[in-house]
């Protein structure tokens, strides 16, 4: 079956009627677009697990802020069309603005705490974007299954909290961050990267690194794990947090590491916000982590 491109949401829903009505499981790999490797390792892996999968592109202004980059961020629909053909995407769904928030939309999904730490704390309302799109997106897809990147942790902590919540009838799938061969975390927002800035984005990567070296090699100090991350982040412009929290509710965490935590980091560099992390896991966690990242 060749990629079908949709528009609208009565199409979609007819579309995926067809194939659940056979039988057919169905992936889901939600993005905003200007699509890397990231995003095919994530439909790749849907199309490895599901009979169809469903990419969509939409990027959702209700979680930008007033003065962040909603406007210019970076969009290229027809390589994105490429790729998602390429690696197995049986339906690429492209709605616009009014097709998600018709006039008149006025309902919310609140994410409480989870979305007014980390990056909550510096993008007000971000979440409740989040929440909100990604709960309409599943409500009108339907998957078995939907795949997001570790890259994005907290937002896959606060999305595994509303399908808990609100008893979405989907599972969330957490892959692995994908990097450059110089560790740099892929981002659609390492566009904006001059080359010299792209050659200093590089410190959050080599302090996340640094600190799960000494993790591995058997350091288990907070505060020893922070200082070794904090020594490499000098050539950032901002540094915005760097936190060691409990991957699974985002609570700072302290000695001793008893469970998988996060150290995650956001920083400015040039005009750029880039964030990152690395998960810290204890045996016997490790093998089982991202695909259970809600386990108790």
């Amino acid at each position: 079956m060749s990629m079908r491109i949709v528009r609208t949401i009565p199409e979609l829903r007819a579309l995926l009627k067809a194939l659940r009505e056979g039988g057919s499981r169905i992936g889901f790999v939600p993005t905003m677009g200007y699509l890397h490797e990231g995003h095919a390792s994530l439909i790749r892996q849907s199309t490895a697990r599901c009979d169809h999968t469903v990419v969509s592109i939409f990027v959702n202004p209700t979680q930008f802020g007033p003065a962040e980059d909603l406007a210019k961020y970076p969009r290229d629909l027809e390589r994105d069309q490429v790729l998602c053909q390429k690696h197995g995407a049986t339906v690429l769904f492209l709605p616009e603005p009014s097709e998600i928030y018709p006039t008149g939309f006025s309902t919310f999904v609140e994410p409480g705490e989870l979305g007014q730490v980390l990056c909550g704390a510096f993008r007000p309302g971000h979440f409740r974007g989040v929440a909100t799109v990604v709960t309409k997106l599943f409500n009108i897809v339907q998957p078995d299954l939907a795949f997001f990147g570790q890259k994005d942790l907290q937002q896959t902590v606060v999305i595994r909290r509303v399908v808990r919540d609100l008893n979405l009838p989907v599972d969330i799938v957490v892959a692995p961050t994908v990097r450059e061969a110089d560790g740099l975390a892929l981002s659609s927002r390492n566009a904006y990267l001059s080359p010299e800035d792209r050659q200093r984005a590089t410190a959050l990567s080599r302090g996340l690194l640094a600190a799960d070296a000494a993790f591995r090699a058997g350091e288990q100090s907070v505060a020893a794990l922070l200082a070794l991350a904090q020594k490499e982040l000098g050539e950032v412009d901002e540094l915005q947090y760097l936190e060691l929290v409990d991957a699974h509710t985002l609570e700072r965490t302290a000695d001793p590491i008893a469970r998988t935590v996060a150290l995650c980091v956001a920083a400015k560099v040039g005009t750029t916000r880039l964030i990152d992390n690395v998960l810290l896991t204890p045996d016997p966690e490790a093998v089982q982590f991202l695909s259970h990242l809600d386990a108790d």
